[in-house]
């Protein structure tokens, strides 16, 4: 497959530059490679450092969004749901929901017809092939109704799913990669020029300066994006049709706490605020509970993001509403931000804002140099974004191919073989239970987590060993010298925030001081390991 053509000096020519490696900006340079375009991906921090790795980690249809009438969005992103958990069963699993309900006529209330109605229309707006159907639960006999309290006896169950954000996120970049895309993290894109015919763009990043020219620009900087195209625009004078409204977003910072886990079964929890929010309660890394979000109009810097005591209060407070065991602040073991870009509209609260994506292709009077600016989406409708983005990116540039992701495993997602299929999704203990057969060394619980994140990649990652030894040292818990060498080598993992907190989650296993050893050990070894 064709690649950026490097030249002597450095520099990159391309068919496409892509500022962003966040959800948006790596699946559409995966999908954009695959049809035999040369793609250049640039990213100033490192891939989902930002929002795409803030997310509730949830695949979903969005079932909140039916009241606001969004049927479109609710029918895409379901049906998205099931082609992604197809795709990559290792990163994603099915995951059912309990929605408690309360009789009351509270502001937030839905009476339970109505949730039955909704329920209902969730399950028939796309098909269904492997996730159950909603239905009633009676909370009084059910293991999920212990951990709430005694006021709560009936509720509902449906399905969504889960996914591990950063690395699906890392997963598209490094198929990207794989079919000839060239993936630059930390490095930063300087305002681009637009020529007659093209772009061209200085990217600084690791020390170096790389001049990049390309026939079309995709602005996929989430909630920069409408900042790095008012620099677009100014350095080129050139945007004839740009206005005011085409480059407004709506900045919504979501934050989510995480406090020890609150009740031991598997499922998740749906919460209905008397404010009329909705919050989830997620197992999470098997000692904890995830919950989040909230919904705040942000205006600060988008670089230091960070949940309020405020914040932090309010989830507190909400989780104490519904469960028996109380928390406060000084339970929370980790907390973390994300500013959502979401396409302005007329919503008065945040949380009505919609969560469609919106693509603007701006040919500038015909000069053939595009930009494409993606705004809004949410990670469930990523690669669909990115399959429309390619569809006009390749129409403005004379260059038509057949979409294909929607057909194809991304990176460790082909247990079964090359297609997707439901059996990785029905089938992924048996797969599990060939691993343990085939490395029997390993410990359970490091194999179970080398399999969730890895898929088929484990036999990359384990290559030439034999026994646990063999992996090398230990850094911290969990994580042996041949994982991070992998990361480093494999996945742009450049520091030990980008390996414990984004291609793992091992952060919040390992003892204060952890961090500083990796940081010690990659730093002893850059950038022979990092491509």
């Amino acid at each position: 497959m064709a690649g950026a053509v490097k030249r002597f000096d450095g520099s990159f020519d391309c068919d496409v530059l892509i500022v962003g490696g966040g959800i948006n900006g790596a699946a559409i340079a995966r999908d954009a490679a695959g049809r035999g375009l040369r793609v250049v991906l640039c990213e100033k921090d490192d891939l989902a450092g930002h929002t795409s790795s803030a997310s509730s980690k949830l695949i979903h249809g969005g079932l909140r969004y039916l009241e606001h009438y969004e049927f479109g969005l609710v029918r895409k992103a379901l049906i998205e749901r099931e082609t992604l958990l197809r795709c990559a069963p290792h990163i994603m699993r099915p995951l059912r929901f309990v929605m408690p309900h309360e009789a009351g006529k509270g502001p937030g209330a839905r009476p339970a017809w109505l949730i039955r109605a909704g329920l209902f229309l969730y399950d028939r707006l796309a098909r269904r092939e492997f996730l159950p159907a909603s239905h009633a639960v009676d909370l009084r006999c059910h293991p999920a109704g212990a951990p709430l309290q005694p006021r709560f006896t009936r509720g509902f169950m449906y399905s969504d799913g889960w996914v591990d954000d950063a690395r699906l996120v890392v997963l598209n970049a490094l198929d990207a990669r794989e079919r000839g895309a060239t993936v630059l993290t930390r490095t930063r894109c300087a305002p681009p020029q637009r020529h007659p015919g093209g772009w061209s763009a200085a990217l600084d990043g690791k020390g170096r300066r790389l001049h990049v020219t390309a026939r079309c620009l995709v602005n996929a900087a989430g909630p920069w994006a409408a900042r790095f195209l008012d620099g677009a625009t100014s350095a080129t004078n050139a945007m004839t049709n740009a206005t005011p409204g085409t480059r407004t977003l709506r900045l919504i910072k979501g934050s989510h706490i995480v406090v020890p886990r609150l009740f031991e079964h598997p499922h998740a929890y749906i919460f209905q605020h008397p404010d009329g929010r909705i919050v989830f309660a997620l197992p999470y890394e098997s000692a904890f509970t995830l919950i989040g979000t909230t919904d705040i109009d942000y205006r600060g810097d988008l670089d230091r993001v960070a949940i309020s005591a405020e914040e932090t209060a309010y989830l507190c407070q909400l989780a104490n509403r519904y469960f028996v065991q109380r928390i406060t602040p000084a339970d929370v073991v980790w907390s973390y931000s994300g500013v959502r870009p979401l396409v302005e509209d007329s919503a008065a609260h945040a949380s009505a804002a919609t969560r469609d994506y919106r693509l603007e292709l701006d040919a500038s009077g015909g000069s053939g140099a595009p930009l494409l600016s993606v705004f809004g989406g949410k990670i469930t409708t990523s690669r669909k974004l990115a399959e429309d983005a390619v569809d006009l990116v390749g129409a403005a540039l004379g260059h038509r191919a057949p979409a294909w992701t929607a057909k194809a495993c991304l990176p460790g997602g082909d247990l079964f073989g090359a297609s997707p299929s439901k059996r990785g999704v029905l089938e992924f203990g048996s797969w599990m239970a060939r691993q343990a057969a085939r490395h029997p060394w390993l410990p359970p619980q490091l194999l179970a987590r080398y399999g969730r994140a890895y898929g088929t990649r484990i036999d990359t990652l384990l290559a030439g060993s034999g026994k646990l030894a063999d992996l090398g040292r230990e850094l911290a818990p969990g994580l042996y010298e041949a994982e991070v060498r992998y990361l480093m080598h494999h996945e742009w993992a450049c520091s030990a925030d980008d390996i414990l907190w984004r291609r793992t989650k091992l952060g919040l296993h390992v003892a204060p001081g952890s961090a500083a050893v990796l940081d010690d050990w990659i730093a002893a070894r850059q950038p022979a390991l990092v491509p």
